[in-house]
């Protein structure tokens, strides 16, 4: 498993666009057979942080999911939204080995 974390910030004005968008991206993502799980989280004291928890099931998979429709969608509708550029961080699943996801 590949587990990777997009850190994102919005403007505070575009929060509600980006959770929407950022939605319906996930929910469309879980249907793709190479994701094991796809989280969406908010930060408790600053509502303009967010973390993408995107859990892969392939070391291709993350390629394979960059070429939807859905994450182009994303992609270009959240583009304006951010008050810095998005930035990620790939870990390597140790426990639990196979969660069943």
């Amino acid at each position: 498993m590949l587990v990777v974390h997009v850190h994102v910030q919005v403007k505070p004005e575009c929060v509600e666009a980006f959770k929407e968008a950022t939605l319906a991206n996930a929910r469309a993502s879980v249907q793709e057979p190479g994701i094991a799980r796809f989280d969406v989280v908010q930060q408790a004291d600053d509502p303009t942080r967010f973390v993408l928890v995107e859990v892969y099931r392939t070391a291709e998979a993350p390629a394979a999911h960059k070429e939807t429709a859905h994450y182009a969608a994303w992609r270009d509708a959240v583009a304006p939204m951010m008050a810095v550029p998005r930035s990620s961080v790939k870990y390597t699943n140790l426990f639990p080995a196979d969660a069943g996801w």
